[in-house]
């Protein structure tokens, strides 16, 4: 269930991303709510979950030392990496690199405060 859960979540911010941030674009030139139907927005949406689960952990491990060098502000190159290739691999999709950046930062963000929702409390007894 958590993971169906974290899918739709990241299928909503994904479309949300594509529709409000500049620089998205489908490839018929259009931008907007109704330029990028729902069958293109679960096609990208599974495309960065097997991206971010195939080439993430081997990016991460790679980057590890950069990665703790930089207090793990390197996430955000990887992250951004990685939404970047899912844009890529994507029919209909176009973005440039600025646009794939705000992306990464604001799946980041929400990422961060979904993992914060769904820990675990610790009980004072």
């Amino acid at each position: 269930m958590h993971l169906l859960l974290r899918f739709i979540v990241n299928a909503i911010v994904l479309w949300l991303i594509i529709c409000f941030v500049p620089g998205f674009h489908n490839s018929a030139g259009a931008s907007g709510f109704s330029a990028y139907p729902i069958g293109t927005i679960i096609l990208l949406a599974v495309i960065f979950g097997l991206v971010n689960m195939l080439v993430g952990p081997i990016l991460r491990l790679i980057s590890l030392p950069l990665t703790w060098i930089t207090h793990g502000l390197f996430t955000v190159v990887i992250d951004w990496a990685l939404l970047a290739l899912a844009v890529w691999i994507t029919p209909n999709v176009k973005g440039d690199w600025l646009a794939t950046l705000i992306g990464a930062v604001v799946l980041a963000i929400v990422g961060t405060l979904i993992a914060t929702m769904w820990e675990p409390k610790a009980s004072t007894a």
